[in-house]
Parts: C-alpha cells; sequence; structure tokens
C-alpha cells in the first residue's frame, strides 16, 4: 500500500526541511525523507562545525596578540579532541531541536533514502509513498578527483572526522572551503600546505579581497603552491606524498580534496520522472523552483546556484508560501545575496565585484571606493592584518552594486550594509550616515 501526501520532500538539510515545515504549517500533509541525521550538511558536516573551528583559531591568533595587551599568558597546547568532544555534543542537540520542531509542526519524518519509482512516487525501505508535489532537495558532496592513489586523501567530511590536529596538511582547492580550513589548521598548530591549480585562492571573489586573502595566509606561515595540478598521492613511510607535475610535497599526515561539490543526483532515479538534469548532475529550474516536470520542484546546492544555507531555506520558504500559503508571486529573488568566508580575517560581500559591473554596465560607469588600513585592534600588536573595503558604484547616481570587506569584523558588519545594497542606496547615502567611531566599519560611509 501507497501512503499519500500533499508535500513530499526529499531530504531533510536546512533547505527541506525549512520547505516542510512552511508547507505543513499552511496546512499541507508534509514528509521529510532522509537516510543521515537531520541539518544535512551544514549542521552536521558544514557550516556549524566550521564556525565553532574558526572560533577555535581566531582564540588561538587572540592568544597570539594578548601580550601585546598587557596578557602574561602561557599556553602550554591545545586539545583538539575535547574540541571535537564539545562540537559533536553541540551538533547532536541541534539534531534534537529539528526533530523536535518536524513533530510540532506535524512532519512526518521517513528515515531511509528515497528512488523514484514515478513522476509522483517514491520508494524508502521497501514502503511507497506519493505525493501531489515532490521536492528535492538532497544537497551535494565533496568531489574527490580521478588520479593515483585519490582515495588516500580525505574531503571536508573527512575533516570533521578528525580526533587530532595533523602535524603537517596539504589542503588542495581554490574555494572557500580550501581556504577556511587551511586557516583553521595553521591557527590550531599544523603545518599547512595550501595547493593550487592557477595563482590565487578564491578568484571569483572581486580581485582586491583575493589579493589581500592571499597576502594575509603567507604572512600566518601558510605555504602556498601555485600551479601545482595534483597528479597522485602515494604512501610513503608514515606518510604521504603528494606529488605534482614538476613538485611534490612529503611527509603530510594528511591530504584534504577541497577541489569542489557536485550534487548528489546520481542514485535517485531521475530516470523514471523526467526531470532533465544539466552536464554537472545539477538539477535546473526556473525563477519559481519548478524542475521541467510539473509537480516536481527543486532547491539548494542540488541546483547548483548560490550554494549557501540561507539561500536553500529562503527558497524553500517562498515555495512553500506560493503552493500552499496562498501567496502565488512568492519567489526568491536571486540577487545581491551576501555571503561571508569565515577566514582570518573574514570576508564578507554582497553584489556585483568590480569586473562583473564593468561587465554588466560598462566600465566606464563605474566609479570604484577603495580603502586599505590597519585596523585599530592592530595598534598595539607586532602581527598585523590589513582591512581592505571597496565600494562597486554605477552611473551618475552612484547606486552602490558591490560592497566588499576583508578584515576583523566582516562577517558581522555585512548583514546590515547587505540591506543597504538591496535597498538600493547610492553612495550619497552611506555619506549621509554618521560613522561610529573607533570602528572599522566607519570607512565604509566615510569613502572618499
Amino acid at each position: 500500500m501507497t501512503e499519500h501526501y500533499d508535500l513530499l520532500v526529499i531530504g531533510g538539510g536546512s533547505g527541506g526541511l525549512a520547505t516542510a515545515r512552511r508547507a505543513a504549517q499552511h496546512g499541507a500533509r508534509t514528509a521529510v525523507v532522509e537516510f543521515d541525521c537531520l541539518g544535512g550538511t551544514c549542521v552536521n558536516r558544514g557550516c556549524v562545525p566550521k564556525k565553532v573551528m574558526w572560533y577555535a583559531a581566531s582564540l588561538a591568533h587572540g592568544l597570539g596578540d594578548a601580550a601585546e595587551y598587557g596578557f602574561d599568558i602561557d599556553v602550554r597546547s591545545h586539545d583538539w579532541s575535547a574540541l571535537v568532544e564539545k562540537r559533536a555534543t553541540y551538533i547532536e542537540r541541534l539534531n534534537g531541536i529539528y526533530a523536535s520542531n518536524l513533530d510540532k509542526d506535524g512532519v512526518t519524518h521517513i528515515r531511509g533514502r528515497a528512488r523514484f519509482v514515478d513522476r509522483r512516487t517514491v520508494e524508502v525501505n521497501g514502503s511507497r509513498y506519493d505525493a501531489d508535489r515532490i521536492v528535492i532537495a538532497v544537497g551535494g558532496e565533496p568531489v574527490v578527483p580521478d588520479i593515483p592513489g585519490a582515495d588516500l586523501g580525505i574531503t571536508s567530511d573527512g575533516f570533521f572526522e578528525l580526533t587530532e590536529c595533523p602535524r603537517r596538511v596539504a589542503v588542495i582547492g581554490a574555494g572557500y572551503i580550501a581556504v577556511e580550513l587551511a586557516g583553521m589548521l595553521r591557527a590550531l598548530g599544523a603545518e599547512t600546505h595550501l595547493v593550487l591549480r592557477r595563482d590565487a585562492a578564491l578568484r571569483s571573489f572581486d580581485a582586491d579581497l583575493g589579493s589581500a586573502l592571499m597576502e594575509t595566509l603567507a604572512e600566518d606561515g601558510i605555504e602556498i603552491h601555485k600551479r601545482m595540478p595534483p597528479k597522485s598521492i602515494e604512501r610513503e613511510g608514515d606518510g604521504l606524498r603528494l606529488q605534482g607535475d614538476d613538485a611534490s610535497i612529503a611527509g603530510l599526515d594528511e591530504v584534504i580534496w577541497a577541489v569542489g561539490r557536485r550534487p548528489r543526483t546520481a542514485n535517485l532515479g531521475l530516470e523514471h520522472t523526467g526531470v532533465e538534469l544539466a552536464d554537472n548532475g545539477t538539477i535546473p529550474v526556473d525563477d519559481w523552483q519548478d524542475t521541467n516536470i510539473d509537480g516536481i520542484h527543486a532547491l539548494g546546492d542540488v541546483c547548483g546556484r548560490f550554494e549557501l544555507t540561507p539561500v536553500a531555506i529562503a527558497a524553500g520558504r517562498k515555495l512553500a508560501d506560493r503552493l500552499y500559503g496562498g501567496q502565488p508571486e512568492a519567489r526568491l529573488e536571486y540577487e545581491n545575496i551576501p555571503t561571508v568566508v569565515f577566514t582570518h580575517p573574514p570576508i564578507g560581500t554582497v553584489g556585483m565585484t568590480e569586473a562583473e559591473a564593468g561587465e554588466a554596465h560598462g566600465e566606464e560607469n563605474l566609479r570604484i571606493y577603495r580603502t586599505r588600513f590597519t585596523p585599530m585592534y592592530h595598534a598595539l600588536t607586532a602581527h598585523k592584518t590589513p582591512a581592505v573595503m571597496k565600494l562597486v558604484c554605477v552611473g551618475a547616481e552612484e547606486r552602490v552594486v558591490g560592497c566588499h570587506i576583508f578584515g576583523h569584523g566582516a562577517d558581522e558588519m555585512m548583514q546590515g550594509f547587505a540591506v543597504a545594497v538591496r535597498m538600493g542606496a547610492t553612495k550619497a547615502d552611506f555619506d549621509a550616515t554618521v560613522a561610529i567611531h573607533p570602528t572599522s566599519s566607519e570607512e565604509l560611509v566615510t569613502l572618499k
């Protein structure tokens, strides 16, 4: 016998849970299918444990600066395993909160892996469930390249399974996951190598931010290997050797792959539905999260667009509002979406890069305001990291279409500036705002 629902959500990550709960709150009979811990990548092997590790690394940086502020501190060691244990307890509590919230909203949690039987039916552990509408929110997984010995390395998932800090580690990749992991590992005591296929990290971000980050990574003691695409990993004695074309790194305890993610669409049985897939396995959707098949929707990382937890949550809630909440025009507008990279210091950005704005509006119509300075925090410290801030403005009215920050507090200050950019603020609006002194953020309202 097949059990019927109004809405069936495949994937119990942030986006799937948000969709299911909002639909249930609107009165839809809803179920979520999830084989793993509730919360998805973000809660279990992504944003949340990453931020815990970032806080630990930030404290390490602060302890290094403490003597400059008059503290007599003897830091004997760091207990990585104790940190991991407390982190696991925190995440387990979050898993329980997610389960409790599903119960509170009357959402059924079906434990197992879903596979489509037809356009309206999935099978889970031998049982079948059908629904008027199905949402695919299965997220993604780390990519491991097809080279000899690749399985000797670990991914970001494996990083969160480490019970002790590696003595010597290579992180391979140029995206935000790579630079975040490299920064955390170095701050917590690992000899860290960042291996790039090209010359720079964060190439999709504004060039000024990427340049400042590369400089800071090197100053923090991370050894950067440019233009070293990996060719193989082999075990050598008690360690690992990472081999490139013309160079290698030996004696490694761990090699971490951070070379991208792919959608989890391979084993969903989508061939029984007619849902189209892009060449990279993502599911194309329109502005309303609709696939090419009526009644099947997709959102979050599986769509390959703005792979951020708050985006999946917002898209899911809007979708549920449209389908069940009497809001036929509800949809997420995929523009001016802020994001943060948790490096040391962090990067915050919203809107267009200078290059993107030039392509969209013409370089002759741009006005760029930028500054680089040493934050007041470093007035007394020997080790200093710069702050870099930039406004990308367009047209005679100088509408701010891009705001980019590298420096202490960028993660917190960006949220407010993102509101301003989304509302269409101009440079004059920024200038008319009274500065908060002494702060780094005041520089953004006093740029000349």
